[in-house]
């Protein structure tokens, strides 16, 4: 068990394999609640054990046991009792008869509007997974900024479902894991809440990379007696200096968890060895004086690294986060990384804005925030971007880009500081000062050097625009802004200012798209298939369709894709040309082959000369549609009565019976030119998520300039399932454009399909 102390209260933790009865969850209440908060939780856990009572959970195990380790979590936080409570009901709206209003009857508002906020959107409102699952994030963070208490909630909710996560099957496991890497710990990590935010992040990598975490496991298992000794050594050492300082203090090792290792090793390309951090020591001391002044005793003492020495005392983090934090050369010559703070910012660092919740006993009116309430809004942007963005789609990219990404710190010429993403421009400076000043921008100061509009901002820059009235965005500046924040007012700008030149060059971006492929614009632009094509993305007519390319919301690619694979009359010839080259398996005569007749090759003027036949002459030769044979692959040939010679992949289905097998005939490929294309059938398995499958066209165009027909669709797990229709030479071939396939970000399996 570990534990910290919160308001004199010990908050204990149990093991991921520990659950917790509600009786000792009632134990933990009654730690800080009343006896009327403690009866409150009990009745929330009551009525929810009576509704979840028939429920299994995919462990084999009832239901409740779930919903009171999301109540355990919430109360070992230190939530109010409406949170709790919520904690024990957060699914019964979702998976049970219950609804919102019941909840709201017997509980009151407050928990209705939690459990509300946690609740997933009915998925039959909806015509995709992709649609359904970014308008459920929508809905929990708009309510989240409105009751941080509904985030709570969720993140609970969501670390018990990764303690669980082993239940599930491994496609699943994954696409919940790239969820939570990609939304829930960004969200604790916001919250600055790094107890849940590490083991969030650390149990997405047990699943996503279970590999790369067991090397890191061993990697730090294999050294660890050498690192402990070592740390003690250190502490030793700086023990001495700040005892000289009398003052009250706590000094101990700082364990590194497994995925920020693992994050450090990929982005800056670093060996385990390399790792600065890895031995790490914490001082808590009372005040921020006392903070500087065993920053001053430890520089006196080791030389510190130039570069590494960051002060969020001065300059927080956007969550609240406080601390100093130095990397030294300690004892040996061995780099140590200190991080100095008092024990009310290390409380906020390890609970985040649940260390800032004024629970008080006897408050039964709600939870109020300290003075503290505008530091930890940090949701307050939220609200705007929903504003500045089209659909739930573009919301979840703008809250990604903004919201989550790692931060950098400006100011203002007044001194007032200002927060970006890190990555941002000063054009993405000006549009978070304002619209106008983004809008009318023409270049900017950096500490007083002039500098372009694409400079990527640092920490601790001075940041002056320069701006004229009549100056206005130009269209390139979509591409050189880094928020989505930004990006999106530049485009609500060209979309009411030049509509009628978006249409224009709407239309022509997707005419140029059809000429590219080789199609006819004229064709697909009609009447008939620019309906199909309104219905598809949700236009009332096909200027407003224009217009999205025009202005950017809409790829070119994506249009010409959807007319083309929902062609009606390309359906039906695919469908007609399927059934009549059907491989005939069953109720045929048996043919033997003349085994013992000489070796004969014989090229064919049929579009199949570049196969050989062994001891057969004269024959119809094709490929069978069924699985597509090509230059590379192990084949043979199946005689059918009356249609000729059909060649099959070695490993093809439809021919493996005793049966077929006695009619095949040794075949092998001859005469094969890089001319010729050969057609091959693919699914592409994915985590399905925004712009998947342009990035799949992107790479497939780039390699093969024929791509018969692209299909997307989604499994019975939500999972994207792409299947496409590719021209290609030959085997090596296609194993180069599988590899590049394999290279896009969320693929996890590609397959050759059978018919």
């Amino acid at each position: 068990m570990s534990a910290f102390y919160c308001n004199g209260v010990n908050i204990s933790m149990k093991k991921n394999n520990m659950d917790y009865t509600p009786e000792q969850v009632l134990d933990i209440c009654r730690g800080y609640m009343n006896d009327e908060h403690v009866e409150f939780v009990n009745k929330a856990y009551n009525f929810a054990a009576y509704v979840h009572k028939e429920q299994k959970r995919a462990t084999g195990e009832p239901y409740i046991i779930h919903p009171t380790q999301v109540a355990q979590i919430l109360a070992s936080l230190h939530m109010d009792p409406y949170t709790v409570a919520a904690g024990y009901l957060h699914d019964v709206v979702e998976d049970t008869n219950v609804t919102l209003g019941d909840v709201k009857e017997l509980f009151g508002d407050q928990v209705a509007t939690i459990v509300d906020g946690v609740t997933k959107i009915s998925k039959y409102k909806y015509h995709s997974h992709q649609e359904l699952l970014a308008e459920n994030h929508r809905k929990m963070l708009l309510a989240t900024a409105k009751d941080l208490r509904v985030i709570m909630v969720k993140l609970a909710d969501r670390l018990h479902n990764m303690r669980t996560l082993k239940a599930l099957r491994p496609d699943k496991q994954r696409r919940i894991a790239n969820e939570t890497l990609e939304i829930y710990a960004p969200l604790a990590d916001r919250l600055g809440i790094s107890k849940i935010k590490w083991e969030l992040e650390d149990l997405s990598l047990h699943y996503i990379n279970p590999q790369q975490y067991y090397r890191i496991v061993h990697l730090m298992n294999s050294k660890r007696d050498q690192r402990e000794a070592y740390i003690a050594e250190a502490i030793d050492y700086i023990k001495k200096n700040v005892d000289a300082l009398g003052i009250k203090y706590d000094i101990y090792g700082r364990p590194k968890h497994i995925y920020s290792i693992y994050k450090k090793m990929r982005d800056k390309h670093k060996q385990f060895s390399e790792l600065y951090d890895l031995l790490a020591i914490r001082i808590v001391v009372d005040s921020v004086k006392d903070c500087y002044a065993v920053l001053g005793s430890i520089h006196s003492k080791w030389k510190p690294i130039p570069g590494r020495f960051k002060d969020y005392i001065a300059v927080p983090k956007a969550n609240g986060y406080q601390s100093l934090h130095t990397t030294i050369i300690g004892p040996g010559g061995q780099p140590l990384e200190v991080q100095i703070r008092t024990f009310e910012m290390h409380r906020v660092a390890e609970y985040g804005v649940a260390a800032h919740w004024a629970y008080k006993e006897g408050n039964f009116e709600g939870v109020h925030l300290d003075d503290n309430e505008q530091k930890i809004d940090v949701f307050r942007e939220i609200l705007e971007l929903q504003e500045n963005s089209d659909n739930a789609s573009d919301f979840m990219k703008s809250v990604k880009g903004e919201i989550f990404n790692d931060r950098v710190y400006v100011f203002t010429p007044q001194g007032e500081v200002i927060e970006l993403p890190k990555g941002a421009v000063t054009l993405d400076f000006a549009y978070q000062v304002h619209t106008e000043v983004g809008n009318h921008s023409i270049g900017a100061k950096i500490n007083g050097r002039m500098v372009p509009l694409n400079y990527q901002l640092k920490n601790g820059d001075i940041v002056e625009m320069l701006t004229n009235s009549n100056s206005q965005p130009s269209r390139d500046w979509v591409n050189v802004v880094f928020t989505s924040r930004a990006r999106n007012k530049i485009k609500r700008y060209f979309r009411t200012k030049d509509r009628e030149e978006n249409i224009v060059l709407g239309r022509e971006a997707v005419e140029n798209e059809f000429k590219n492929r080789s199609l006819s614009s004229k064709k697909y632009l009609d009447k008939k298939h620019l309906e199909i094509a309104m219905k598809i993305f949700n236009f009332t007519d096909t200027d407003e369709l224009f217009n999205a390319v025009g202005y950017g919301e809409l790829s070119p690619i994506n249009v010409v894709h959807k007319l083309v694979s929902e062609d009606p009359d390309r359906k039906k010839e695919a469908e007609k040309k399927e059934l009549e080259e059907q491989v005939i398996t069953d109720t045929e005569e048996t043919a033997q082959p003349k085994s013992d007749s000489p070796k004969l090759k014989k090229e064919r003027n049929n579009g199949n000369n570049s196969i050989s036949v062994q001891g057969i002459d004269n024959l119809l030769i094709r490929l069978a549609k069924c699985c597509n044979p090509i230059p590379g692959d192990k084949i043979v040939g199946y005689i059918t009565k009356g249609r000729g010679l059909t060649i099959h992949r070695a490993d093809c289905p439809n021919v493996q019976s005793e049966e077929a097998k006695r009619r095949f005939i040794d075949v092998s490929w001859d005469n094969v030119t890089k001319e010729k294309r050969y057609t091959a059938e693919l699914d592409v398995y994915a985590f399905n998520r925004n712009g998947l499958i342009n990035e799949v066209l992107q790479v497939i165009n780039s390699n093969t300039n024929t791509l018969n027909n692209v299909i997307g669709r989604l499994d019975k797990e939500k999972m994207a399932i792409i299947h496409v229709s590719i021209g290609v030479n030959n085997k090596e071939h296609l194993d180069s454009i599988i590899s590049k396939l394999k290279n896009i970000p969320n693929v996890y399996e590609i397959k050759r399909t059978v018919a």
